[in-house]
């Protein structure tokens, strides 16, 4: 099992140079990724392939990009010039992403999302994998009139999906390589998430799926300030049903009590209890909640268990 982190520099003077630099702290202290969320603002496979081509040795990834709003193509271009830059070390996730945030932000109707997940990972596995694609579905269609392979990206792109719910589960085993659950406790990892994705790729004939848990935690020594700055921060997923469900399925009620906050020891402890859920790889975010000194605090710790 690998560990690594997610890393955001939003709050510096050029997210760029930032996110380098935490990139490079990341490594120095022994984990293997650095990953990279999608909003509204710099552009992920963009950011990876910047941070990957300046870090060696680091995988890095997105997390995740939504499939509303975007396109195949577009997207596979991206992923392989990232993948060309890093030589092989980067990894793409995808998210069906929100109803409000997609329909406010891109004026497009949140409709269908399994359906379109469905296609836009058919058409984009052709895509990366061949640089070619001949795809007319009921939502998306993907040709190549034109040569879509990147030369250095021959080796494909992994492909991920922020997945927790039945459907978007049995998808993502059936059509991608693995998945990005976020806020799912173990025990909604053993009893719901890893089962549901492991059968549907085993009925495709695919290969058992990468787990990518991204947790969101901290090693401090006020775990309770902690935990209240987690419930702030978080209580914005606690909106959304998937995240809602989820977190439910893991026994709590807010998204911070499937936070993983305390000394090394506890903070050990919930990395194992992922291990044994199912987890493949563990992938902190909001390591900084608590400040800078908690934070290399955390990435020393993950970095031992990265080892």
């Amino acid at each position: 099992m690998t560990v690594g982190v997610a890393l955001s520099a939003t709050g510096s003077a050029n997210q760029i140079d930032a996110t380098v630099e935490l990139a490079r702290e990341a490594a120095a202290a022994g984990l293997r990724s650095a990953w990279f969320g999608q909003t509204f603002g710099a552009d992920s496979p963009q950011l990876a392939a910047i941070v990957g081509r300046e870090v060696p040795g680091l995988h890095v990834g997105t997390s995740a990009i939504p499939v509303f709003g975007r396109h195949p193509l577009l997207v596979s271009s991206q992923a392989q010039t990232a993948q060309a830059a890093t030589h092989g070390r980067y990894h793409l996730g995808l998210a069906l992403g929100t109803k409000p945030l997609t329909e406010a932000g891109f004026g497009i109707p949140y409709e269908r999302p399994i359906a379109r997940l469905r296609e836009f990972l058919t058409a984009l596995r052709r895509l990366t994998e061949t640089g070619e694609a001949d795809f007319h579905g009921e939502l998306i269609t993907a040709t190549t009139p034109l040569p879509a392979r990147v030369p250095g990206a021959e080796q494909g792109v992994p492909l991920l999906v922020a997945a927790m719910g039945p459907q978007a589960l049995r998808a993502s085993g059936e059509l991608a390589d693995g998945i990005l659950p976020y806020l799912a406790g173990p025990r909604a990892l053993s009893e719901h998430i890893v089962p549901a994705v492991t059968a549907a790729a085993r009925d495709a004939g695919r290969p058992a799926p990468r787990i990518v848990a991204l947790v969101h935690g901290v090693v401090t020594g006020d775990p309770d300030a902690a935990r209240a700055t987690a419930t702030e921060q978080l209580a914005f997923y606690e909106q959304f049903p998937s995240y809602a469900r989820v977190i439910e399925l893991s026994g709590g009620k807010r998204a911070s009590d499937v936070a993983v906050i305390g000394d090394e020891k506890a903070v050990a402890a919930e990395v194992r209890r992922y291990r044994d859920a199912g987890a493949t790889e563990v992938v902190f975010a909001g390591t900084d909640l608590a400040g800078d000194e908690d934070r290399r605090r955390t990435w020393a710790l993950l970095g031992e268990l990265a080892g």
